[in-house]
C-alpha cells in the first residue's frame, strides 16, 4: 500500500540540519505513527512521504517555508521575570515554557537580566533547511477512530 491521505504511516527517521548535524535520531527506535494528510507533521515532510510504501528508505529535504518557517526578528521580546515559573534557573540558550493568555508557549532564552528576560519566540528550527532520512516500517488504512480523532494510534486501537 502506498502512502496517501487517510493512511497511517509507521516510520523511523533521522533529522539533520543543512550542515549535517544530527538534531534528532529516531532511526533505530520505535516507529512513530502519523495519519497522512491531516497535518500531524510539518508540510514538507508530509508531502515527501506521499507515494512511498513499507520498506522504502529515502531522504526528504524540507525548506524553511515548508518546515517551521523563516526566522522572524519581530519574535524577540523582553519580558518580566514574573512570567516565568523557573526564572532563577534561566540561562541563555535554554528553552522554557512561557504561560500566555493563549496557553503555554515554548521559548528560547536569549539574555537574562536582573528583572527582565529576553526571549526568542521563533521555533528553534525556524529558518533551518531540514534533512530527514526516513524508513517506512508500515503503511495501513486508518481506522474510523483514527479518522475521527485526526491522528494515528500506534497499534490502531483507540486509547482515549
Amino acid at each position: 500500500m502506498k502512502i496517501a491521505r487517510d493512511s497511517v504511516v509507521l516510520m523511523t527517521y533521522r533529522l539533520s540540519n543543512a550542515a549535517g548535524e544530527v538534531i534528532e535520531d529516531a532511526l533505530e527506535g520505535e516507529p512513530v505513527a502519523l495519519l497522512q494528510g491531516h497535518g500531524n507533521v510539518i508540510r514538507g515532510l508530509e508531502r515527501g512521504l506521499a507515494g512511498h510504501e513499507a520498506g522504502d528508505r529515502f531522504e526528504v529535504i524540507v525548506a524553511p517555508l515548508d518546515g517551521y518557517g523563516e526566522r522572524r526578528t519581530d519574535q524577540l521580546q523582553r519580558l518580566s521575570k514574573k512570567y516565568f515559573s523557573d526564572a532563577k534557573h534561566l540561562k541563555p540558550g535554554m528553552q522554557t515554557v512561557l504561560r500566555t493568555e493563549q496557553g503555554q508557549r515554548r521559548v528560547t532564552v536569549v539574555k537574562v537580566g536582573g528583572k527582565m528576560v529576553d526571549v526568542d519566540l521563533n521555533h528553534p528550527l525556524a529558518g533551518e533547511t531540514l534533512h530527514f532520512l526516513v524508513n517506512i516500517v508500515e503503511v495501513r488504512p486508518a481506522t474510523a477512530a483514527e479518522l475521527a480523532h485526526g491522528h494515528a494510534h500506534a497499534d490502531g486501537h483507540d486509547h482515549h
